[in-house]
Formats: C-alpha cells, structure tokens, sequence
C-alpha cells in the first residue's frame, strides 16, 4: 500500500506541476474507454504469455489458462510474493493500470487516448476472436 500511495502521490505531483485546469468530471466516453483499456493491459502484464519475462523473476509457471494466457504463481521467497501477486493478478495490476491512464489522460490526453484506443481495440478483437472460436466448435460439435 505504501508503494501504491508513493506512486499516485508521484502522478499527482506531476500533475499539479503542469498546471492544467482538472475537468469538472470524466467525460462517459473516456469512462468507457479507459475501462476497456485497463482491462486489456492489465490481462496482458498479469496474464499473457508473451509479458512473462517480464514476471518470471518474481512468479512460477504453473500451466497454461485460457487462449494465450498462462497460470502463474507469486514465488514465496525472498520478498518476491508482494510482487508476484501483483503481477499474477488483473484485478490488483488493474488498480495501477487504471491510475496510470488516468495521470497520463491528465499529463498527455491525444497520446494516452490513442494508446487507450489501441488497447481498446484490442480488447474488442479479443471478444471477437473468443467468440468466433466458440461459434465454430458449436456448429462443428467439437468442443
């Protein structure tokens, strides 16, 4: 918790140095968008194979789960469990996933929304890939 309050203190520093006006409120879209964007992100850092170099000095494999993604587990030594659930959870990665975009729609809006867009479309591509596979083993019948 102490690492999470250093880091959002960090963002609203930078923040507040920029001296831009907040918003009265979040706009719905960027509400949508941002939900969408956190959801893929944090899938992809707690979840896909291709991130796990970036996990493997803090977690196990244990086995595959789901279409591209793996199960792992937090290694319990050495300190390195904090950081390994983290990294193994989305809805925990989520939190600091949801927080960066929000600084970074503060700091840098046309470059973060197009970033959020992007992972937003992947987001879409994904549910539609899911269901296009599972579309095909109903009308094959194999499952």
């Amino acid at each position: 918790m102490a690492g999470f309050g250093a880091y959002t203190a960090a963002w609203a520093t930078a923040v507040r140095l920029r001296e831009r006006p907040l918003p009265e409120r979040p706009e719905p879209w960027d509400v949508v968008l941002t939900s969408l964007a956190t959801f893929r992100l944090s899938r992809l850092l707690s979840k896909a194979s291709v991130t796990s170099p970036l996990r493997a000095p803090f977690t196990t494999y244990v086995g595959p789960q789901g279409p591209a993604e793996l199960h792992e587990e937090a290694q319990p030594d050495n300190g390195k469990d904090t950081v390994g659930e983290l990294m193994t959870c989305p809805f925990c990665m989520s939190v600091w996933v949801a927080s960066t975009l929000t600084a970074g729609q503060l700091l840098w809006p046309r470059a973060t929304r197009t970033a959020m867009g992007a992972l937003a479309a992947l987001a879409g591509a994904d549910t539609l890939q899911l269901a296009y596979g599972a579309l095909i083993d109903k009308t094959t019948g194999s499952e």
